[in-house]
């Protein structure tokens, strides 16, 4: 014999490739109570920044629906008339932080200007928001769409809000 085949259903090798460690799927209504939870997880952590904002002074706006511009937040110090661009990152079971390209080349494009909120959130409450100002996070490669960073080294680089 000088070759072989296998073949796999399609629809099999997809659940298989897509099953966690123990090959468990999720049910629907288990992946629509994680999306829920996501969710409730951002919208805890776009609160706290919001509120945080406007206790240094500033007026922020909300512009998470406009997509592909690399941040959540822009928020104008009217004292200065400088404009910052705030990406909010609610963690809640997780010890990794995961930016968009987009996300990464605006903090390279504006490193004075670009705020990376993270906001733990535990028991349905937001924790007060860790910023991270001039932070490398490096150089994305031609083909890669997201960086993962380690929440822990994120924590420890970064400090209160400013």
């Amino acid at each position: 014999m000088r070759g072989g085949a296998l073949i796999v259903p399609s629809g099999l090798l997809r659940r298989l490739l897509a099953a966690p460690e123990g090959g468990e799927t999720a049910t629907p209504a288990e992946a629509e109570r994680e999306k829920i939870a996501r969710q409730r997880v951002e919208e805890l952590a776009m609160a706290k920044v919001m509120a945080t904002e406007k206790a240094l002074g500033r007026e922020p706006r909300n512009v998470s629906a406009e997509r592909g511009i690399g941040y959540d937040v822009e928020s104008l110090d009217p004292a200065t008339g400088a404009l910052y661009f705030i990406e909010v990152k609610g963690v809640a079971a997780s010890d990794q932080v995961t930016l968009t390209r987009s996300e990464v080349f605006c903090a390279r494009n504006e490193p004075r200007r670009f705020r990376l909120a993270v906001v733990r959130v535990e028991d349905d409450r937001a924790l007060e928001p860790v910023y991270l100002v001039g932070y490398d996070f490096g150089q994305p490669g031609f083909a890669q769409t997201t960086s993962t960073y380690s929440l822990s080294a994120l924590l420890a680089a970064g400090g209160a809000p400013c």
